[in-house]
């Protein structure tokens, strides 16, 4: 039998951490059949996040095995309407990015990945995400439209996808 690899004893700590830490308690993390490089993920939204408050919704992280070193992906399971979550539930978020630098120029190396983030960092930063979208780099563009040229209509639209998580 082989040694586990460094990625896999490091998620293991990383995922110990987040189920016990008390200040986590609108994260909860578990494992996808027992695969430490498969995460599901239950996002609870404050009830003060404009768009999207009182929601819970569920997502998957997916570890490479070269992690931390390469950035995870973020897939959320729940239906959103967002500028920077692609219609396929995809996260599209610098943080996730490929590390060094951007080869279009828009993000510096520094927004990117970097091997000291943390499960805990992407969620965080998903969270705030869902709050205040990008709207120069959309994954989702009618999103991104909407949320620029509609403003009553986007919230409208974020509204039912609170109300269809609760439903799930």
């Amino acid at each position: 039998m082989s040694a586990p690899l460094p990625s896999a004893n490091l998620l293991h700590k990383q995922l110990k951490e987040m189920q016990t830490d008390r200040d986590m308690a609108s994260i909860s993390v578990g494992l996808v059949n027992d695969n430490i490089y498969e995460w599901e993920v239950m996002l609870m939204i404050s009830d003060d996040c404009e768009f999207y408050g009182g929601g819970f919704f569920r997502a998957r992280l997916s570890f490479p095995r070269l992690y931390p070193h390469d950035p995870p992906t973020m897939k959320f399971e729940t239906p959103l309407w967002h500028p920077n979550i692609y219609s396929d539930g995809r996260v599209c978020i610098s943080i996730l990015h490929a590390p060094g630098d951007d080869e279009y120029g828009y993000e510096s190396a520094s927004e990117r990945w970097l091997p000291v983030r943390t499960p805990e960092s992407i969620l965080i930063s998903v969270i705030s995400l869902l709050s205040s979208p990008n709207d120069e780099s959309p994954a989702n563009l009618e999103a991104a439209k909407q949320w620029r040229e509609d403003p009553t209509g986007f919230k409208k639209r974020t509204r039912k996808c609170v109300r269809d998580s609760l439903e799930v």
